[in-house]
């Protein structure tokens, strides 16, 4: 069994990582997506309530595509995490060369840190390459509309967030 692990911090989850998702269905046939959950970070969504949104939306479409799924969080380092899931396989989705610039690197550090684990880069499909989780949380902090960006169930809960 091939299996893949797809971590960040999906907060929130966005239809470019619905992108991904499905296509590294093509690649494994277990993934696992792995929600950082770093002390240092802040995010807006706790770890539950990302791993809870991850569910919602990830779910439906990896039984669709007969992907078995699963969505952690983890805190250590990602190579970590994937021995932690018998992954032998990083999925990193890249929209433009300033993510291809920073996740050479990360593929790099993490090759020296665990020569067994191989990363994976998917280039984003041309409809989801602008979708960016930080721009959509701004978006929806100032009163935006976030429906074209993220899975609606996403975008209710971005409005409660904001309007709470």
């Amino acid at each position: 069994m091939r299996v893949g692990l797809y971590p960040g911090s999906f907060d929130p989850v966005t239809l470019g990582h619905v992108d991904i998702v499905r296509r590294a269905a093509r690649l494994v046939d277990r993934l696992v997506i792995a929600i950082g959950a770093h002390h240092d970070k802040h995010p807006l969504f706790t770890a539950e309530e990302r791993v809870a949104l991850a569910r919602q939306v990830l779910e439906p479409e990896a039984k669709a595509l007969g992907l078995d799924l699963a969505v952690t969080t983890y805190d250590s380092l990602t190579v970590d995490a994937a021995k932690s899931a018998n992954a032998a396989i990083v999925i990193r989705g890249l929209r433009d060369a300033g993510d291809y610039d920073y996740e050479m690197q990360m593929a790099g550090m993490n090759a020296a840190l665990d020569p067994d684990v191989e990363t994976v880069f998917l280039a984003s499909s041309p409809g989801t390459r602008h979708i960016a989780a930080s721009l959509v949380r701004q978006i929806a902090a100032m009163g935006g509309d976030v429906t074209s960006f993220v899975p609606p169930i996403v975008a209710s809960s971005l409005k409660q967030k904001f309007t709470s």
